[in-house]
């Protein structure tokens, strides 16, 4: 219970943290933080809404131009505002002058559609962060399941056949579905937070046309926020379902609950520290686990497999495969263990 109210707080923490501190200045006269920057922010973003064009991009250099001294620093490391930050990392010189691209050469036949995306693009990244620790508060709700009840009373039930056939199975539903409840209700306060604070409009935008300091602006295939939003969500309960099934299967191998969470947390953290290149054949195997399925960003890197099918739909049939170890496996091991 500590646990779970513990997420939830972060959740607060990370999506209140990340609007105070966000900063914009419209070049003129407009400068602010938090609430001020995001409808400063969102202001400008309204004046260049919609399909990116080349005549836009001229347009956005002219009007965010800065005009003082760099001292030597590169343009598109400046940021005043998020338009400005994204059309210069793709479009402007060292002087913040036009790089002589056109979208066609930085996008190839995508229609970018721009807007209002920095807000969503962070409650992205604070989404993936919550996912990686709920991963961990997971481990600590299910390590008890089957590892807290050898020698207690469940001794004596499991000397029934009913006990060996339900009781064990109930265990494993209950494991499951309280860790799928939990990322849901993580999942609907973000969600209601940067609606509240960012407004809708940015859900259309696409990803790619991001300010330089987001990741996001480097997934090789055009998508909106919302959808990158609906992956993230999808893939944030097969990673909840495949850390389930981890956990529930050393939970009824071992009897030490310490031994379960310490074992869970290797299986889901140490294959990060696996000297594997992005290039590498045995990469696309690595990125399924959970806790690439919950960062979700190098899973969702990966290009897409055939035509418009995106290589992370594999993250489905690999839950499944954690959800048949800890539902089938882990209760039948449990149910063995019986009072002679």
């Amino acid at each position: 219970m500590v646990s779970i109210i513990g997420i939830l707080l972060l959740s607060v923490l990370f999506s209140f943290s990340t609007y105070q501190n966000m900063y914009a200045f419209d070049g003129k006269s407009s400068e602010g933080s938090g609430r001020e920057a995001v409808q400063i922010d969102r202001s400008i973003a309204a004046q260049y809404e919609g399909i990116l064009t080349d005549e836009k991009v001229s347009e956005m250099l002219s009007d965010f131009k800065f005009t003082g001294d760099l001292h030597g620093m590169n343009a598109k490391y400046l940021y005043h505002n998020a338009m400005q930050s994204a059309v210069s990392a793709r479009f402007a010189d060292v002087d913040g002058n036009w790089n002589g691209l056109k979208v066609s050469d930085v996008f190839g036949e995508e229609e970018i559609r721009i807007g209002y995306n920095s807000g969503w693009l962070y409650t992205s990244r604070n989404f993936a962060k919550v996912m990686i620790v709920l991963s961990v508060v997971i481990m600590l709700m299910n390590a008890p399941v089957f590892s807290g009840e050898y020698g207690g009373m469940d001794s004596l039930i499991l000397t029934s056949r009913y006990g060996r056939t339900k009781c064990a199975a109930a265990k494993a539903a209950a494991g499951f579905l309280s860790s799928a409840a939990l990322t849901i209700l993580v999942t609907l306060f973000q969600l209601f937070f940067a609606v509240r604070a960012y407004g809708a409009e940015g859900l259309g935008c696409s990803i790619l046309f991001a300010p330089l300091t987001f990741v996001e602006g480097f997934v090789p295939y055009n998508i909106t926020c919302g959808t990158l939003l609906r992956y993230q969500i999808i893939l944030a309960l097969t990673s909840a379902v495949s850390v389930t099934g981890i956990t529930l299967f050393l939970s009824a191998l071992c009897r030490n609950q310490v031994t379960v969470v310490a074992s869970a947390a290797a299986c889901q953290f140490l294959p990060v520290l696996l000297p594997v290149s992005e290039k590498s054949a045995l990469f696309r195997a690595v990125v399924l686990l959970p806790v690439y399925q919950a960062q979700c960003f190098s899973l969702l890197s990966v290009e897409q497999i055939e035509g418009d099918l995106l290589y992370a739909v594999w993250a489905v049939p690999a839950a499944v495969v954690f959800l048949v170890i800890g539902a089938v496996f882990s209760p039948r091991i449990f149910a063995g263990h019986q009072v002679s």
